[in-house]
């Protein structure tokens, strides 16, 4: 290859890293301003830190489009999605994927956190591997179960406790 041309390719790249950062930065600044309330909420959750919590803000609109936590769900696309047509009746469901890939990337690493250090988070995860599941789905669904926690405490508007038990019927 071309010195010149590699040279100039790394520079790009640099450039590009920079911005991005750049960017990202700006973007949790403005997040801190505007939705500061529902960030220091969403970073009370253990297993969602600054980063997932700002992710979701955007994503979400600071959970304004939705009426409920299964909607958020779907929409990131990590709820379980079955489809079945026909004879086609064995199929193994599978998340919708349809949401933003980033995010649910962020929120499938933060599940490995959440189901060490969440109660409720942990307990779906033992509960799913006892009963058979393998454990990317066991994740996938300890990620949903973030979702519907950080839905929870923004629309509550309190903050996360761990292990709390609700006396509703």
């Amino acid at each position: 290859p071309d010195k010149g041309a590699t040279h100039t390719v790394d520079e790009t790249i640099k450039f590009l890293e920079k911005k991005r950062d750049r960017l990202q930065s700006e973007l949790t600044d403005l997040v801190e301003v505007e939705f500061s309330r529902q960030l220091a909420l969403l970073t009370t959750i253990k297993g969602i830190g600054i980063t997932l919590a700002t992710a979701l803000i955007i994503t979400t609109g600071g959970f304004t489009y939705f009426q409920n936590a299964k909607q958020v769900s779907r929409y990131l696309g990590i709820c379980p999605t079955y489809e079945q047509s026909g004879t086609s009746v064995n199929i193994r469901g599978h998340i919708n994927r349809n949401g933003d890939a980033y995010t649910r990337g962020l929120l499938y690493v933060a599940a490995w956190t959440a189901s060490r250090f969440n109660t409720k988070c942990g307990e779906t995860y033992t509960r799913l591997r006892q009963n058979g599941k393998p454990g990317k789905l066991a994740m996938i669904a300890v990620a949903n179960k973030l979702v519907r926690q950080a839905f929870a405490v923004v629309t509550h508007d309190k903050e996360y406790v761990d292990g709390f038990v609700s006396n509703r019927p």
